[in-house]
């Protein structure tokens, strides 16, 4: 390390050295989530640092498309072993999911192209139930829009419980666009698969419904020209709010890719007004690569968005300076994809990354050597959770690499992509304690001390990979 000017510089002790990336046990999500009202890149669960002020929480994780409704060749499907998907969340300190929504009852992954199997997977429990008279399109009994599955909120609440139980906050989805949306009509599958299936089609529900656009083929369920359905979907809202309000590990998110800006509006105020008469609020969000676009996704009523690829938010996210919490998701900008050195580019830019995980490839894809994105992840986590996150912001300027959180004066993170290069970083005048952080295996590796009038200051890691580098200043 070369540091121009007049510095001291002085190696700590391990004794010295206060600072640990050994996680601890988990703790039960303590408190609702609420944006941080001074750094709205976060949440805060309302826990004080010593000197009074509200930490913010980091959300990061991987999440799968069976971990609510099962997803599979049998019927009914295969069950997806929960518990285990909670100990392999642990494993990497991952604290985020999304529990995914799907409205068919089927999914046809050859729309899926390459990731998609060579089946269609049967999908069950939905929310309503299948009471009849009448047979719907599978053979089976018609829905009843008006009546609820039993099995499926009992799920729904157990599964949120659980993860509370291991500190992991829950985004319960409300409703699938997807399908609909993207999967309807694809090479490679047949079309109208998605709406041939889904419980709003007037051919698989006793409830007479009048859907706009509706055909053998397709048909506008997220949209505000139904009237009667819009009254069911409230009811349905308010059964999910009923369900899981008391527990606080609690999100929300309109739908996966799809919708109309005025609907998913619409779902956003309905939640609101229903949370009002309750004792808890959560946060509800509203997520790309659907109807809206990043603007209108800032501009909707939500407390957080997915920023996705047709907004510039890909291997390279812009640093987030917004009014609401970014969780960005690979989902909206590969599908399934991603690499360890982007999840610490979107922690280094005010963003808090996850990560849609092929998990055992039981619904899409295989395992294609994901397990330095996943620990990553927890990675960043763990030095989130030892920085003052939330004094921290977005100052790329500051670092020759363009990726710094900074409180200038107080405190730096610095990521290094390019790796066994150096880099240059602008400091105020202070004293000061520098460590390094191998982003492969989260470790320290090496630290020690500097004392700057200020201006830029040269750092290489010690060793040859890319490099996380953590400057505070000396207590």
């Amino acid at each position: 390390m070369n540091f121009p000017g007049r510095v001291m510089l002085a190696v700590a002790s391990a004794a010295m050295v206060s600072l640990s990336m050994t996680a601890g046990e988990p703790a039960r999500a303590r408190a609702p989530l609420r944006i941080h009202p001074e750094n709205p890149r976060y949440f805060t669960d309302g826990a004080r640092a010593a000197d009074g002020s509200l930490k913010a929480v980091l959300l990061t994780g991987s999440h799968t498309w069976n971990n609510l409704a099962d997803m599979g060749r049998g019927d009914p499907p295969e069950p997806f072993d929960f518990d285990a998907y909670l100990a392999f969340l642990d494993k990497h300190h991952h604290n985020f999911i999304r529990l995914w929504a799907w409205d068919s009852t089927t999914w046809d992954t050859r729309a899926n192209g390459g990731l998609g199997k060579d089946f269609i997977h049967r999908v069950a429990p939905l929310p309503w139930a299948r009471t009849g008279p009448g047979l719907a399109l599978d053979g089976k009994p018609k829905f009843d829009l008006s009546k609820y599955e039993p099995p499926y909120f009992e799920r729904l609440r157990s599964r949120v419980e659980a993860a509370g139980r291991r500190g992991i906050y829950v985004s319960v989805m409300l409703f699938e666009g997807w399908g609909l949306m993207h999967g309807n009509r694809r090479r490679g599958a047949e079309d109208g698969w998605a709406w041939r299936s889904h419980p709003f089609n007037p051919a698989n529900n006793v409830n007479q419904l009048a859907i706009a656009g509706a055909d053998e083929r397709s048909g506008k369920v997220h949209s505000l020209q139904n009237p009667a359905a819009n009254e069911l979907q409230a009811a349905y809202l308010r059964k999910v709010v009923d369900t899981v309000n008391d527990l606080d590990n609690v999100l929300y998110e309109v739908l996966n890719e799809g919708g109309e800006k005025e609907w998913n509006w619409w779902v956003i105020r309905t939640l609101e007004a229903y949370q009002q008469t309750k004792p808890r609020r959560h946060p509800i969000g509203n997520t790309g690569h659907g109807a809206e676009r990043l603007a209108s996704l800032l501009a909707s009523p939500a407390d957080w968005v997915s920023p996705g690829r047709m907004d510039g938010f890909a291997e390279d996210p812009p640093a987030w300076n917004e009014k609401k919490v970014s969780l960005l998701d690979t989902d909206h900008i590969w599908g399934v994809g991603g690499q360890a050195a982007w999840v610490w580019k979107g922690l280094l830019r005010g963003h808090n990354p996850i990560f849609m995980d092929p998990y055992d490839g039981s619904v899409l894809g295989e395992d294609r050597g994901w397990n330095p994105l996943r620990a990553a992840m927890g990675h960043a986590r763990r030095l989130a959770e030892r920085v003052n996150l939330a004094a921290l912001e977005p100052r790329d300027g500051l670092a020759s690499t363009g990726y710094c959180l900074a409180d200038p004066g107080n405190e730096y993170l610095v990521y290094q992509p390019e790796k066994g290069r150096g880099f240059t970083v602008e400091l105020k005048a202070g004293d000061y304690r520098w460590e390094w952080i191998d982003p492969a295996t989260g470790a320290p590796a090496g630290d020690g001390r500097l004392e700057t009038p200020g201006g830029t200051q040269e750092f290489k890691a010690p060793f040859p990979g890319d490099a996380v580098l953590h400057v505070r200043k000396a207590r």
